[in-house]
């Protein structure tokens, strides 16, 4: 794969705005986009995941591995589209307008007329597969399409509920799946999902061939985990652990943490079929992509769990991990009753009541009080303190009781307030905020200091397993693909992920914004010479604000500005700030520069929006009609007859790496 320094864009497939008008960015638009990129000296192209979500906007949050988005499709263009022309315009008549694209609305429209072309088409397409024609021949080619297509039918029988709450099939077998496949009653349904999932791959892989041939790489994104409500956690259970849900310990934005849902990966099941899952996967994106991006890479090496009894993952902790044992804790000094105080949480009565007393009025506290006293609490012998009964099990047992939020809240905070959670017997993590904790503050200096050193030693152990085992399953990626892996490794990075990365050839990402010396004082930026060449350099991600709201709304444009050399910065975004923001970020060290195509345009003062909070893809932590549904401000081709625009851009393909500082 190449090593030339590239500059690249980041684009979701459905904010194009081809020649055709449609209602959404459809994958043949790709073709069309190749070309503007040529023009404007731009040589990858990034895409968000394009997999089935469902009516689940996320892009993050796929039904399948494998099978490609409907919303993706250009109808028109299918062979069965003849008679059904003005019906398809009218979908784009009545959607391709919008500013953002309706997601769900559209995806229904087109669903429902899909339906309508195969039922008029059903007779041929049957015929088809049964003689193994092209589609069948396709079917036998992509064995996948089959759990996918008897999943797909089952959950549109079940109003698209979670499979964990369907009537019938909650649990099947290969035997299973391959009797409903070959159900003559419902194999119109199940060909239904096979012939629009060939449509798509067609479409996909014309549109990929157009981009290669305009000389210019695509890249894919690959979400490590699997949403819970999936074809493959639901056709392969094996492979995964179902107790335990990912997330992200806490930080500055998520003080409790991120719960994500998400199953984490059975990797002693996979080893032992030698992987086959994640070779299929990658098998299935190198048909279109010749790199891509591996999100949450961090995953391969540990990744934070948390009991899907709780909402938050303040609670989480990371898998695999070495944990402090009985032995360890009895070697501190703790006896049976100290182990009960740093593993379990303690509520002092008076505390309690004073809690009572500032969040209810006097007419509800002693019914509170007896629910919490007779059916929360267990009294610590004759001790003025209590702990959680057994039964409870987590955040949604405690919200459960019907509490108003504030006290909710406080038996939340408690729940958390510990030391250690114990999440086997007599195996221990430290949770992420233990040293805010009751218990710890009642420890004496000399407790504390040999309690940090045996945590100490956990980590240290615990990174050695982290490294062989983000070591041995990135090495499992990179030798079945010949496609770039880029890796995005945001967060909490342990020291040893940059290692393995830099020595399987694995691109890390550096974010612009976020790239400093966080342990100096005044938190500097790390100069953009001294970006390694194995990396992407970015200013801004489909999770953040673009580089215009990020300056306008969220910089220290003084701090910002003295580090790239140009200390009189205007405080409004303009074509001249964005070339010098973008021009320094184009001359990274980085093998590959890539920019938000949003950031591009603001290199003409053509394609300002209003407001640049319309302009970003997503807002983490939010949940509405606004994310993941971003479309470009004007077509593909009134944005190429931009000169100032296209020649901007150019411009950027021309910077060179900037050259180290010699050492005064």
């Amino acid at each position: 794969m190449t090593k030339t320094r590239l500059i690249g864009t980041v684009v979701p497939v459905g904010a194009l705005r081809g020649s055709r008008a449609a209602a959404v960015g459809e994958f043949p638009d790709l073709a069309e986009f190749a070309q503007l990129c040529k023009k404007m000296k731009i040589d990858l192209i990034q895409l968000l995941p394009v997999n089935d979500t469902g009516y689940d906007s996320s892009p993050y949050s796929s039904l399948t591995a494998f099978a490609l988005h409907p919303l993706y499709l250009r109808l028109g263009d299918l062979p069965e589209a003849k008679g059904f022309e003005e019906k398809i315009a009218a979908i784009d008549r009545e959607f391709a307008g919008m500013e953002r694209f309706p997601y769900q609305n559209i995806l229904k429209a087109k669903m429902d007329l899909l339906r309508a072309m195969y039922k008029a088409n059903e007779a041929k397409i049957e015929k088809n597969a049964a003689k193994k024609a092209v589609l069948g021949a396709w079917i036998e080619k992509n064995a996948w399409v089959k759990p996918y297509a008897v999943y797909r039918r089952l959950k549109d029988a079940n109003r698209q509920k979670s499979w964990k709450d369907w009537k019938t099939h909650r649990e099947v077998t290969v035997k299973d799946m391959a009797a409903l496949w070959e159900d003559p009653k419902l194999r119109g349904e199940h060909l239904f999902w096979a012939w629009l999932q060939q449509a798509l791959d067609v479409q996909f892989s014309e549109a990929a061939k157009a981009v290669a041939d305009a000389g210019i790489l695509l890249e894919g994104d690959l979400p490590i985990l699997m949403n819970d409500d999936s074809c493959d956690v639901w056709a392969y259970p094996g492979i995964f652990i179902r107790d335990l849900a990912a997330g992200a310990p806490p930080d500055m934005y998520s003080p409790k943490g991120q719960n994500w849902g998400f199953p984490l990966y059975n990797w002693d099941a996979q080893e032992k079929d030698k992987y086959a899952w994640w070779k299929g996967r990658l098998a299935a994106a190198g048909k279109y992509y010749q790199a891509y991006r591996i999100d949450h890479v961090l995953g391969f090496f540990r990744i934070w769990s948390a009991s899907l009894s709780d909402y938050s993952s303040a609670l989480g902790r990371f898998v695999p991990y070495t944990p402090v044992t009985d032995a360890d804790l009895k070697k501190l000094g703790f006896d049976k009753g100290r182990v009960r105080w740093v593993t379990l949480p303690h509520i002092p009565t008076a505390e309690l009541a004073d809690v009572l007393h500032h969040n209810l009025p006097e007419s509800e506290r002693e019914e509170v009080s007896k629910l919490l006293f007779d059916k929360t609490l267990d009294r610590v012998g004759d001790e003025e303190l209590w702990q959680f009964k057994k039964k409870i099990k987590g955040e949604k047992d405690i919200e459960a009781l019907g509490l108003n939020p504030p006290i909710t809240q406080y038996l939340f905070d408690m729940w958390h307030n510990r030391i250690f959670l114990e999440y086997e017997k007599g195996k221990y993590s430290p949770v992420w905020y233990y040293q805010d904790s009751r218990a710890y503050q009642t420890l004496s200096g000399r407790e504390k200091e040999a309690l940090e050193e045996l945590l100490q030693k956990c980590l240290e152990k615990s990174e050695k397993v982290w490294e062989e085992h983000g070591k041995k399953l990135l090495s499992v990626l990179v030798e079945s693909s010949p496609m770039l892996p880029c890796a995005e490794d945001l967060g909490a990075v342990p020291s040893c992920v940059p290692q393995v990365l830099a020595k399987l050839g694995i691109l890390g990402l550096r974010v612009v914004r976020w790239h400093r010396y966080w342990d100096k004082s005044d938190q500097p930026y790390i100069p953009f010479e001294d970006y390694p060449e194995l990396s992407v350099c970015t200013p801004a991600v489909h999770d953040s604000s673009t580089v215009r709201e990020w300056w306008e709304c969220e910089a220290n444009q003084e701090q910002f500005s003295g580090f790239l050399g140009y200390p009189s910065l205007p405080r409004v975004y303009n074509p001249g700030t964005a070339k010098i923001i973008l021009t320094k970020a184009a001359s990274a060290g980085s093998r590959f520069r890539v920019f938000q195509f949003q950031d591009l345009l603001h290199l003409s003062s053509k394609w300002y929006a209003q407001d640049p909070a319309t302009e970003r893809i997503n807002v983490p932590g939010t949940c509405n009609n606004f994310n993941w549904t971003y479309r470009l401000p004007a077509s593909i081709d009134e944005i190429g007859k931009d000169k100032d625009l296209v020649n901007a851009v150019a411009e950027l393909s021309k910077v060179k790496a900037a050259k180290k500082q010699r050492a005064k």
